[in-house]
């Protein structure tokens, strides 16, 4: 087994973590820039209300562990322990580059990494809370629908009030659904125009 492998397997004592109830704000975490706001708006919202932060990013086994029939449960929680680890990790450099950028007081921060779909893991997660808060990062076809499918679900079943920030990525893709629209109308309005005209002229020659 080579070093990678020795990492990969270690064990995790770290990915264990209370989980929270009562009044906090739910932070969903995930690396992104829209995460990063996102945390950014919860910290500084967590301050001004007085309760800590609950900073959530959730993960998934690899789709493989599934062909791995012969792994048992103890390896197997041991896997998982290993990359709640990690990925809770990841959630704390995240929290301590936001943080660093902050100019105000900073709450009471927890973080916890669950395994599960994003969007049930924080359905989960936001009960009793006072907010969730998370990115938004939808690239949909539609103007009216820039959430992301997450963002969808939490505004739809979470139990407490959500907020969406818009992350840099959805509003610079919004900027440019909007432009392309406008270009694509210029067009078909002029022509438009000449039709009505052209039936106008047509119909006072006519009389």
């Amino acid at each position: 087994m080579n070093d990678e492998e020795d990492t990969l397997y270690a064990d995790s004592p770290h990915f264990v973590s209370e989980i929270m109830r009562g009044p906090r704000v739910v932070a969903a975490v995930d690396g992104s820039a829209g995460s990063r706001a996102a945390l950014q708006f919860a910290l500084e919202d967590a301050a001004r209300r007085g309760v800590p932060v609950e900073a959530v990013i959730a993960f998934r086994p690899p789709d493989y562990w599934m062909d791995f029939n012969g792994v048992g449960a103890a390896e197997e929680e041991r896997l998982i322990r290993t990359l709640g680890a990690q990925h809770e990790e990841k959630a704390r450099a995240v929290l301590e580059e936001v943080t660093r950028a902050l100019s105000g007081p900073v709450p009471e921060v927890h973080v916890r990494a669950v395994m599960g779909t994003p969007s049930d893991v924080l359905i989960r997660e936001s009960q009793g809370a006072d907010l969730l808060v998370l990115g938004s990062r939808g690239h949909g076809g539609f103007h009216n629908m820039l959430l992301g499918s997450t963002s969808m679900q939490c505004t739809m079943h979470a139990t407490c009030p959500v907020t969406v920030v818009q992350s840099p990525e959805a509003h610079r893709h919004r900027l440019k659904l909007h432009r392309e629209r406008r270009r694509e109308r210029g067009p078909e309005a002029r022509a438009r125009r000449r039709g009505t005209v052209g039936e106008r002229s047509e119909a006072g020659a006519q009389n």
